[in-house]
């Protein structure tokens, strides 16, 4: 293979993982090959060197494709380290002293939640939730929230195989009952924890919109629950929504935040036990 083939086929496989990271759903051969105008043969040749280097999976024993757990936590990499990281964390400053409470970004990546960037103050709960943490979707406010800005039919694939453990006692468990809460979170366009994830700490999270439907981030203060109730925190719904604009304005295209979409991860998760 000559050096200009090389490059055509390595711009033609980054092109697969673009495709794939853009999608709100696991891709087939057939999808893939249509969108990108080329050949199947060549489409399955790229797929298969992708698989091999584990930038790509198949999803489940389906014949569907979707980028590996490699390349969500190097794009995780990139939106903590990247320039405009400098400027989200000059924002969640200011907002953490404006409010007294906590105050952190996180996206999607895989089964979990994950934080690109934190801000602490007021807290006292015990538990270290550095950026790069990962948290649990049905417990957490930006999990839930997040969640619920996903397509019904990835919503219902990520509810099925979510192990919705119960963390405290007003940990939602029940996927029923987690079903009918992100409904009305969707509705109302913010999340909240009443202390689901850590017992004592109330959350409320606000979405980051990247397009008209895409809640690319989410935004959200943390609290201990002796210090500021959830009615407390939905006075500052409003102004987390400005900031969550501002915010939304340092990522350079909607297509920046490649966690998504969501996949089944490759190993066990591994979440920070409070």
């Amino acid at each position: 293979m000559t050096s200009t083939q090389s490059n055509a086929a390595a711009i033609r496989a980054f092109r697969i993982v673009e495709l794939l990271a853009q999608a709100q759903q696991p891709l087939t051969l057939m999808e893939i090959s249509n969108r990108m105008d080329l050949p199947k043969q060549s489409v399955h040749r790229l797929l298969k060197q992708l698989e091999n280097a584990w930038l790509v999976n198949r999803d489940g024993p389906g014949k569907h494709y979707v980028c590996s757990s490699r390349v969500r936590q190097m794009a995780i990499n990139m939106l903590m380290t990247t320039g405009p990281a400098a400027a989200r964390r000059a924002i969640l400053q200011e907002m953490a002293d404006k409010v007294q409470a906590s105050c952190n970004l996180a996206i999607s990546s895989g089964d979990a939640v994950v934080y690109l960037d934190r801000v602490e103050a007021n807290w006292n709960a015990g538990t270290k939730l550095a950026p790069g943490t990962r948290v649990p979707f049905h417990c957490t406010a930006s999990g839930k929230l997040l969640m619920s800005f996903l397509p019904k039919q990835q919503r219902e694939s990520l509810l099925k195989r979510l192990p919705l453990r119960r963390w405290t006692e007003r940990t939602i468990s029940e996927a029923d009952a987690l079903r009918a809460d992100l409904e009305q979170t969707r509705k109302r366009r913010f999340g909240v924890n009443v202390g689901e994830y850590i017992p004592g700490v109330v959350a409320i999270a606000v979405p980051v919109m990247l397009s008209a439907q895409r809640a690319g981030a989410a935004l959200a203060i943390q609290v201990s629950a002796q210090q500021f109730s959830i009615a407390d925190l939905m006075q500052w719904v409003p102004e987390l929504h400005r900031v969550a604009e501002r915010l939304a304005q340092t990522f350079d295209a909607p297509d920046e935040l490649l966690p998504q979409p969501l996949e089944a991860a490759e190993s066990p998760l591994v979440l920070l036990q409070p």
